[in-house]
C-alpha cells in the first residue's frame, strides 16, 4: 500500500486534487469528513463535546453549531485542550480502522488541512501540497464560499506558510491557474509517480538511477532532509544516527541524481531488525549487495578485513527519488569513511574538482551500457581506485585538522 498525505492552505482546491484522484483509483480517507462523523447527532463524541461545553453548542435539529463551539472552544488553550482531548482520539482511531480497511495494493490519499501544523509528513510515503496564491484563495474564500473578508484573511494566517509546506512537500501542485491544469498534473502525478511507486513497495523493488552526471542541487539537502525524517521515524530506536551523505551531500559537487543515506546502527542485528519496517517505509532491501568494498589499512591493523566493511544496504521504490540507504555499523571503517568522505570533500574545493574529473570519466565509460545495472557497476568500478586513495587523504586531512567521528 503506498500512503501519500495530501494537504494544502484553506481555499487552495484541495478537493480539486483529491476528487481526481478519487476518479482514477485512489482511496481518499479526509480528515474533515472524519471530524464531522466522530460529532453527529447522537454520536458518544458529541455526547462528550456537550458535556464539556454546554447545551447551546447544539442546532434545534441536535446537530453540532461549530461557530458556537469555536466561540468557546478557540478562547484559551485549555479550552482547546479539553477539545482536542475529546476529538483527537477518535479522530485517530477512525483513521486507522480506514486504513486498515484498505486493500493492500491501494494507493491510499488521506486529505489533511493541517497536516504539516501537525508535524505528520514524515509518516507518509510522499507528501502532495495544493497551493494557490494567497489572493486567489482569499477570493475564492470571499466570492466562492461567501466568507467575510477578515474572517478569510485570519484563517489563511493561522495555517501554515508556504515555507512550511514547501519544506515537507514531495509534490507541490500550483492550482492557481484554471481546474484543468491542476487536473492533468495529477493524472501525470498517478500514472508516472504513484502507480510505480505503489508498485515498487508491494513488490520490493527498488528505482535505479542513470549514471548520468548533472550539476549540483540545492533541492537534494531538502529531499534528503524528508527521506531521513521517513528514515528515522521507520527506524526508531535502531538507528544512532542517520545522515545524508555522497555526493549529492557535498555543496556544488556534480553528481547523479541519486541520494545517498546512512543509518547507523549499533550492529549488524540491528540492522536485519530493520528490514520490514525500511520495506514498508518505502525502502526495498537490496539483497546483492552485503558489504562495502574494503580500502587500503590505514593507522590501526583490521581495515582489510572483510568482516567490518559489511553493511546492508537499501534502495527507493519511489520512482521520482532514487536514493540508496546504507545501513553501517557504528565504527566500522565503511561507516566512518562515508562521514569523512563527505566532511573532506566540503572543506577541499581541489579534492571536489578532482573527484568531478575521476566521476566525468566513470560516466563515460558507462555511457554505452544499456543495462541499466550494468552501467552502475562499470561507473561504480571505474571510481574505485580513486577512492582507494581518497581514504587515506581523508584520514590525513582528518588527522590534521583534528576532525572526530
Amino acid at each position: 500500500m503506498l500512503r501519500m498525505g495530501l494537504t494544502g492552505g484553506i481555499g487552495a482546491g484541495k478537493s480539486t486534487v483529491a476528487k481526481e484522484l478519487v476518479e482514477l483509483g485512489a482511496v481518499l480517507v479526509d480528515a474533515d469528513v472524519i471530524a464531522r462523523e466522530i460529532v453527529a447527532p447522537g454520536s458518544e463524541g458529541l455526547a462528550e463535546l456537550v458535556d464539556a461545553f454546554g447545551d447551546d453548542i447544539l442546532l434545534p435539529d441536535g446537530s453540532l453549531d461549530r461557530p458556537v463551539l469555536a466561540e468557546k472552544a478557540f478562547v484559551t488553550d485549555e479550552a482547546r485542550g479539553v477539545l482536542n482531548a475529546i476529538t483527537h482520539p477518535r479522530v485517530g482511531r477512525r483513521t486507522a480502522e480506514l486504513v486498515e480497511a484498505a486493500a493492500d495494493d491501494a494507493i491510499l490519499v488521506q486529505d489533511i488541512p493541517l497536516l504539516v501544523e501537525g508535524s505528520m509528513a514524515p509518516a507518509f510515503h510522499l507528501v502532495a501540497v495544493v497551493h494557490a496564491g494567497e489572493d486567489e484563495r482569499l477570493r475564492r474564500l470571499v466570492e466562492l464560499r461567501g466568507m467575510p473578508e477578515s474572517d478569510a484573511k485570519a484563517r489563511i494566517r493561522a495555517q501554515a506558510t508556504e515555507d512550511q509546506r514547501r519544506e515537507v512537500a514531495d509534490v507541490w501542485l500550483d492550482n492557481t491557474g484554471e481546474p484543468d491544469a491542476v487536473v492533468e498534473t495529477v493524472r501525470r502525478l498517478w500514472e508516472q509517480r504513484l502507480v510505480p511507486f505503489e508498485q515498487n513497495i508491494r513488490t520490493r523493488t527498488a528505482v535505479h538511477a542513470d549514471p548520468v552526471l548533472g550539476p549540483a542541487q540545492p533541492r537534494w539537502v531538502e529531499q534528503a532532509q524528508r527521506l531521513v525524517a521517513r528514515l528515522a521515524l521507520a527506524c526508531g530506536g535502531h538507528a544512532v544516527r542517520i545522515d545524508h551523505v555522497g555526493s549529492t551531500a557535498v555543496p556544488g559537487l556534480d553528481a547523479v541524481d541519486m541520494l545517498d543515506l546512512q543509518v547507523t546502527v549499533p550492529d549488524l542485528a540491528a540492522a536485519d531488525a530493520l528490514l520490514e519496517p525500511l520495506v514498508a517505509a518505502g525502502f526495498p532491501r537490496i539483497e546483492q549487495v552485503d558489504h562495502d568494498i574494503p580500502k587500503p589499512s590505514y593507522g590501526v591493523g583490521g581495515e582489510t578485513d572483510p568482516a567490518v566493511w559489511s553493511m546492508r544496504l537499501h534502495g527507493s521504490a519511489d520512482p521520482g527519488r532514487p536514493a540508496r540507504v546504507a545501513l553501517r555499523v557504528d565504527g566500522w571503517p565503511g561507516q566512518q569513511f562515508s562521514l569523512l568522505l563527505r566532511d573532506w570533500l566540503r572543506a577541499d574545493a581541489d579534492a571536489v574538482q578532482e573527484y568531478v574529473e575521476v566521476k566525468r570519466a566513470a560516466a563515460r565509460s558507462a555511457a554505452d551500457e544499456a543495462d541499466p545495472l550494468r552501467a552502475a557497476s562499470v561507473y561504480r568500478e571505474a571510481k574505485a581506485p580513486w577512492f582507494d586513495r581518497a581514504y587515506r587523504r581523508a584520514w590525513d586531512w582528518a588527522e590534521a585538522t583534528g576532525r572526530s567521528i
